[in-house]
């Protein structure tokens, strides 16, 4: 498929980072919540070994927060997802599924618990705000709901510690996962998670001034010399071999929680209230006809534009592979594929059409590491 040019406007908002991004060699974008997100530097393999290897500074603004505020603000943030969050504390950081009122997922965000009243949703790729602006005004709830300017800076790879440490001190070494504070820089706060859309390790900052933001980021290349530092974004390879899903990609609102294999974060025996809290006891009792899985295919390349059907020997479907790419480290294409329930078991063999050509694959537990 021949690649076009993406045409920036008012509806496809750049960030505060992309000038610098783009002197430094972004040589692809995606789009993501209607913003510029890069999708590769100098190579997608090459991204993702020196992602495992040194240490990379992303630009992920278009991780978009939708921040909820208001003496109903808890209450609205729990009807909006299926996991409990009736004991959580301020400076933690939640994954918790979103789901509608048919118990089909709506979103995989990160909730961060800023105070009693106030919480910021760092979304994945859809429209969250009006999610919770439909909820709140069908339930009458007293909150403000608004997207803030923040503009996420990730510093990931195994040196990322190291990297932070010269510009925050040694004492953000102890920030424990999923967990969030503020550091001083320069003058100026930062709200500082660690997290990020990588198994490599690392932070996410979440910065709420776009020039501090900006001098940020150089001083964070500065600093990173001695590390190797490069410019970075999430890796496809990476992601998929540790099995971190993407809305939009390998899930969406055609599918509910227990299909993505989300089942601890589903609390249906508490007394929280929450959309499609019935629709998903029903499910649960049901049980599913599907589910995400790996799969490992005997070929060196695949191109993703849109699901690709897999087949057992008598052309039953076996599911649909949602995103694939070649893994240097298996030597074969890997992939998240949304299996049947008879094909589910681990090392059932399945076949795939690829360049007009089939090859056989195995269906396989998640994550491949």
């Amino acid at each position: 498929m021949k690649n076009f040019p993406i045409v920036k406007s008012r509806r496809l908002r750049s960030t505060p980072y992309t000038d610098r991004i783009e002197a430094q060699g972004v040589s692809s974008y995606t789009v993501y919540n209607h913003m510029l997100l890069p999708s590769s530097f100098k190579s997608l393999e090459f991204d993702y070994h020196h992602l495992k290897e040194f240490v990379q500074v992303w630009d992920v603004a278009a991780e978009r927060q939708v921040e909820i505020t208001g003496k109903d603000s808890a209450k609205l943030v729990q009807l909006m997802t299926c996991r409990d969050l009736s004991k959580s504390k301020i400076g933690r950081c939640y994954y918790a599924p979103l789901v509608d009122h048919k118990g089909l997922l709506v979103n995989d965000p990160i909730i961060n618990k800023l105070a009693e009243d106030k919480w910021w949703i760092s979304i994945a790729d859809s429209d969250v705000i009006f999610f919770a602006k439909g909820i709140a005004a069908g339930s009458k709830l007293d909150v403000e709901i608004k997207e803030p300017n923040v503009n996420i800076l990730a510093v990931q790879g195994p040196f990322a510690d190291n990297l932070m440490a010269k510009l925050f001190g040694e004492e953000i070494k102890k920030l424990k996962f999923f967990n969030f504070n503020y550091f001083d820089f320069k003058g100026y706060k930062y709200f500082i998670a660690r997290s990020g859309w990588s198994k490599q390790g690392g932070f996410e900052v979440y910065v709420e001034n776009d020039l501090a933001g900006q001098d940020l980021y150089d001083y964070l290349f500065e600093a990173g010399k001695e590390f190797n530092v490069r410019p970075g974004c999430p890796n496809l390879i990476e992601r998929i071999e540790s099995a971190l899903l993407s809305y939009g990609n390998d899930f969406d609102n055609r599918d509910n929680p227990f299909e993505a294999n989300f089942d601890k974060y589903i609390n249906l025996e508490t007394k929280i209230d929450f959309l499609g809290k019935e629709k998903l006891k029903n499910i649960k009792q049901e049980g599913i006809k599907r589910k995400l899985m790996g799969v490992k295919i005997d070929h060196d390349k695949i191109d993703m534009y849109c699901e690709k059907t897999l087949f057992d020997d008598s052309n039953n479907i076996v599911g649909y592979v949602r995103s694939a790419a070649y893994s240097p480290t298996f030597k074969k294409v890997i992939g998240i594929a949304m299996i049947n329930k008879p094909y589910w078991d681990t090392n059932d063999q399945f076949k795939i059409e690829i360049d007009e050509k089939i090859h056989v694959g195995t269906v396989c537990d998640l994550p491949f590491i």
